[in-house]
């Protein structure tokens, strides 16, 4: 039990940074440019991070699968760490995104040992448990975030939004020094030109999405070294993403459900606290707005791992989508005379269906595969996520910002993820139906 507890202690402190970085530089970031110019570099200092941690996600995954949790656990926190400390050190804006992407590479190194360690320390009905627990980070996150950069803005300075980092993470790299690791690696060579090729690619295909010129060029570039990345995966010994955990059906249903369904409107938490403070509502109201989803993940991550062993992943699965449809339908119904209390009821529906959706399918992500290939498909599974994220809240964004009546964007914002929340209903039928024998056997 002890090894669990400090291992949780380390986890929890580790995303509550994490989650808080990628939400607290919201609120300060007009001072950082008025601070240090640069106003052309604005979007970078949060794509940076964007892609760095979308990227490195999947390759910590494998490599923990190889070398060890707790090793590139501790790897992730120690760049994290110094990439906040550079953050804050920072005098252009130039600087600013060059430690902001270092900070992500820490942030993707980090992010899937949640779930990861979950699947290695917890049985199946337990874990639901776990990552409620986590999930409650994020929603406290949520609300945290901006209150200290308000605080630190108006009080020390900007730089303190990443110094603050500083004593977490070395706390959380403390904590982790008495774990005994539970899994044992399988050690094998490192593909360093597969994760050269999918870093690559992946990143060119992500700056699509941000960038305004060359934007065919940046696809072009992205798809090519995909195609490349696979030719070369089929023919290496130990790739770095092995192609036969993609001829899983189970597992590659599961991971192109969470590429739609959080395509669709997953993107929407980032726009509801604006639509919430375009009501007159204040940033601490807005970011309450994002605890009620907190609250719905919570109420049916609890008990999700019991759940699977009695309904099997195919019937969870698909009552989570038809919960998104429903949360996409309660958000298109969003006006300006919108009831806060209407907001929080939406909000808590739209917690229901990804709380549900997210630890199902990590569940099955780890049950449904080998004991070493358990950290790059449960990061694989994120990776979809990310992805879809960012795809979605591209689209979304510009629904907003190209339509003059800011109502009339968020009623296309909310109808575009309506559609692909239907879309996104197909994935579960394929699933086959007799995964509750299956999510019994040890992973």
């Amino acid at each position: 039990m002890n090894n669990r507890i400090v291992v949780m202690v380390s986890i929890v402190l580790a995303m509550l940074v994490a989650s808080m970085d990628s939400t607290i530089i919201n609120t300060t970031i007009p001072v950082i440019v008025k601070d240090l110019g640069g106003v052309k570099l604005y979007a970078w200092v949060f794509t940076a991070y964007m892609i760095a941690s979308t990227v490195l996600s999947p390759l910590a995954g494998r490599l923990s699968d190889m070398f060890g949790r707790k090793r590139i656990f501790a790897m992730g926190i120690l760049l994290f760490l110094g990439g906040s400390l550079l953050c804050g050190f920072s005098q252009t804006m130039a600087q600013l995104v060059i430690f902001r992407a270092v900070q992500g590479i820490g942030a993707g190194f980090m992010l899937p040992f949640p779930a990861i360690l979950a699947g290695d320390l917890f049985p199946v009905e337990q874990r639901g448990k776990i990552q409620a627990f986590f999930t409650a980070m994020w929603g406290l996150s949520a609300v945290l975030a901006p209150l200290l950069g308000s605080f630190f803005v108006e009080y020390l300075s900007w730089h303190w939004i990443f110094y603050v980092n500083l004593p977490i993470c070395l706390v959380s790299f403390l904590a982790l020094l008495p774990y005994k690791e539970v899994y044992q690696p399988k050690r094998a060579s490192i593909d360093v030109m597969g994760a050269l090729l999918f870093s690559g690619g992946v990143s060119l295909l992500l700056a699509t999405t941000i960038v305004e010129k060359g934007i065919v060029a940046y696809a072009a570039g992205g798809v090519v070294l995909i195609a490349g990345f696979f030719v070369y995966e089929r023919r290496h010994a130990s790739p770095i993403v092995p192609l036969s955990l993609l001829r899983n059906k189970p597992v590659s249903w599961m991971l192109a459900g969470s590429l739609i369904s959080y395509m669709a409107l997953f993107g929407a938490a980032s726009f509801v606290p604006l639509f919430v403070q375009n009501q007159g509502h204040s940033l601490l109201i807005s970011g309450v707005a994002l605890l009620f989803v907190a609250f719905g993940w919570m109420a049916v991550s609890v008990p999700a791992g019991k759940w699977v062993l009695r309904y099997g992943y195919k019937r969870l699965l698909i009552a989570g989508n038809l919960i998104l449809i429903v949360s996409a339908l309660l958000l298109l119904a969003f006006r300006e005379s919108t009831p806060l209390a209407y907001v929080f009821l939406a909000m808590t529906v739209y917690g229901l269906a990804y709380g549900l959706l997210s630890t199902v399918s990590i569940i099955g992500s780890q049950q449904l595969v080998e004991p070493h290939q358990k950290g790059i498909s449960t990061s694989l599974q994120m990776f979809a996520r990310n992805i879809g994220t960012a795809v979605g809240v591209t689209v979304m964004g510009a629904f907003v910002t190209k339509t003059d009546h800011f109502y009339d964007g968020m009623h296309k914002l909310f109808l575009f993820g309506l559609i692909l929340s239907v879309i996104a209903f197909i994935p579960p039928f394929a699933q086959r139906g007799h995964e509750a024998e299956l999510a019994k056997k040890p992973a």
